[in-house]
């Protein structure tokens, strides 16, 4: 993540480690893989759903649970095994629920917890996860705890969050994501002291230093937990842990502050504790946001040995597109390099969009109606055949674009026009800032599902809390049911394919041709069984070098009607192979 917030705000590519209590979970040999520890989570193929856009039940143009239980058969339909659910929690919603007022209770838009109970029935009957975003690096300002905190210095909770008091002088510089001036420090003046918040100012930092605070978290998590929830997706968990004394950091240091804020001490001290308290009590799984800063650093955080974490997600693939694209060749380093440093031991997962996200379709694909079709089932295949868990955003089954508003009025992201904000108090280049948000703002992955061609895509009868992409007259999940051919079908077929084949899950990763500049060829085996996947991720015919022979290999899978040769590839062609 970059000094510009359209950089540092859409997170998240996951490149992840598990592990569990047992050890390591697969070990390779020269021909094969011998699986020693199958779990349904490594197995799984996670479907996130932002509930805000997913499907509206009530027309007052908010997606809720209801919406997402009248749609639990479409999502079955998938072959998707789990679902990340985005915050659903109580929420003023300056950061659309991840500004969370009360973690037991339901945000009103979304529905009753009578509604969240049925949803996590009907997904459990359907023999579908439900993992949920648990966030605890920060609370809402409008949250009791903190509402206690600002009141007055002595108050029992004012050390659930960090304050520095005014008459210490000015805090030491820190970078906020989201705020206005990126000034970390906001200064309140009923008790003339500074409050930290790394995001936006209602979105106050949690002081895990406090044993009472960590407690608290530990409750809230089994409250949930009790409920039968099947694991947390732990947002901005590697920045929790803050070195109290605020030294002054080097100059520039926002370029590159994951290096000072990811992983301080004692951070692991606190995972172990809640492994302990929590984790260690319940058969799920544990998904942290952010890997630290090297693969030492991953290792550290989720090794079975050390009782911490099952799985964390890295940064580095999603921050290489670019508006003016992207290179092969560093996507395949990036990934290759994770498989290879987790090879023997830990796990990985992967995923190319989510909610931090603009669509993948138009980030790492070719989102023009001549190659939309091809390329997003390209990467749908990439995602589907390579080692780990892949998580799959909602409505890139369908091939969603993005929207790409013309107006700032039509934004609703809070960092986004905060950042609109500060570049026009600054003199920046609001012309190039609009261009470039129209490539990468997460609003872009967030416009409603488009379900069918009726009213609003289908999504909702009144008005959406943000526009709908004109597209969905032709890009809709009806119109895809009819098609044999659709992306949506397509992606069906994926995910039959990775539960056929278990070497797409656990089987040894070989790139092949790997100086190759617009192919991404790989190998996957195991137990005797040999998979080829060849992808072309660029618009033109492309060639590649596998030095693999495929007269007598069965083909799988093509996103092409007629498969072609292996060597010469159509553009954005995908083909799955099965060697003899």
């Amino acid at each position: 993540m970059k000094r510009t917030i359209l950089s540092v705000i859409y997170f998240l590519v996951i490149v992840a480690v598990i592990t569990s209590c047992n050890s390591s979970n697969t070990k390779n040999t020269d021909n094969s893989t011998v699986v020693n520890d199958r779990k349904w989570w490594k197995e799984a193929v996670v479907y996130q759903i932002y509930p805000r856009s997913f499907k509206d039940s009530d027309g007052d143009g908010v997606g809720d649970l209801k919406g997402i239980i009248a749609k639990l058969d479409y999502l079955k339909s998938l072959g998707i095994d789990a679902i990340w659910l985005n915050p659903i929690y109580s929420s003023p919603n300056d950061d659309n629920g991840y500004d969370i007022s009360d973690y037991r209770n339901i945000m009103k838009e979304f529905g009753t917890m009578e509604d969240f109970n049925a949803l996590l029935k009907g997904m459990h009957e359907r023999g579908i996860k439900l993992v949920m975003d648990l966030v605890v690096n920060h609370s809402s300002d409008e949250h009791e705890w903190f509402k206690q905190s600002r009141s007055s210095r002595t108050n029992p909770y004012r050390n659930y969050y960090h304050w520095w008091n005014a008459e210490k002088g000015t805090p030491s510089p820190r970078y906020s994501l989201f705020d206005i001036n990126h000034d970390a420090w906001k200064y309140d003046s009923l008790t003339n002291a500074y409050y930290l918040h790394y995001f936006s100012r209602k979105q106050p930092d949690l002081n895990w230093e406090n044993p009472k605070l960590r407690t608290e978290v530990y409750d809230i998590m089994k409250f949930w937990l009790d409920k039968g929830i099947d694991g947390f997706r732990m947002d901005a968990f590697q920045f929790v842990a803050k070195d109290t004394t605020f030294p002054i950091f080097p100059l520039g240091y926002e370029k590159d502050f994951i290096k000072y804020y990811g992983m301080v001490n004692p951070i692991h001290d606190y995972l172990k504790e809640m492994h302990k308290e929590v984790f260690s009590k319940y058969d799920v799984m544990s998904v942290a946001e952010g890997a630290g800063n090297s693969f030492e650093d991953a290792h550290n955080l989720v090794d079975a040995d050390r009782n911490e974490l099952n799985m964390a997600y890295a940064f580095d693939a999603v921050d290489i597109a670019k508006p003016e694209g992207y290179s092969v060749v560093k996507l395949k380093e990036i990934f290759t390099k994770w498989d290879s440093a987790f090879a023997q031991k830990g796990w990985l997962s992967v995923y190319l969009a989510n909610h931090d996200q603009a669509r993948m379709v138009s980030r790492f694909g070719n989102d023009a109606p001549e190659f939309r079709e091809l390329s997003s089932k390209m990467l749908s295949t990439f995602l589907m055949t390579m080692r780990g868990t892949p998580y799959y955003y909602n409505g890139d089954e369908l091939g969603m674009t993005n929207i790409r508003f013309e107006n700032i009025e039509d934004y609703k992201d809070m960092p986004t026009l905060n950042e609109y904000q500060h570049q026009k108090n600054i003199g920046g280049d609001i012309k190039h800032f609009m261009e470039t948000i129209k490539f990468g703002c997460r609003d872009n992955g967030r416009t409603p599902f488009q379900w069918d061609s009726s009213f609003n895509a289908g999504f909702t009868t009144g008005t959406p809390w943000i526009k709908v992409n004109p597209n969905y007259n032709t890009i809709n999940a009806a119109a895809q049911e009819k098609d044999n051919n659709s992306c949506l079908n397509y992606f069906r077929q994926l995910t039959r394919l990775r539960k056929e084949n278990l070497a797409l899950v656990y089987g040894k990763y070989t790139i092949l041709d790997k100086s190759n500049t617009d192919v991404y060829a790989y190998t996957r085996e195991m137990d005797g069984k040999k998979l080829l996947v060849i992808l072309n991720f660029k618009s033109t015919l492309s060639t590649v070098t596998t030095g693999i022979d495929v007269s007598k290999a069965k083909v799988l899978l093509s996103n092409y009607s007629v498969p072609g040769n292996n060597t010469k590839l159509r553009p954005y062609e995908a083909v799955v192979y099965e060697l003899q």
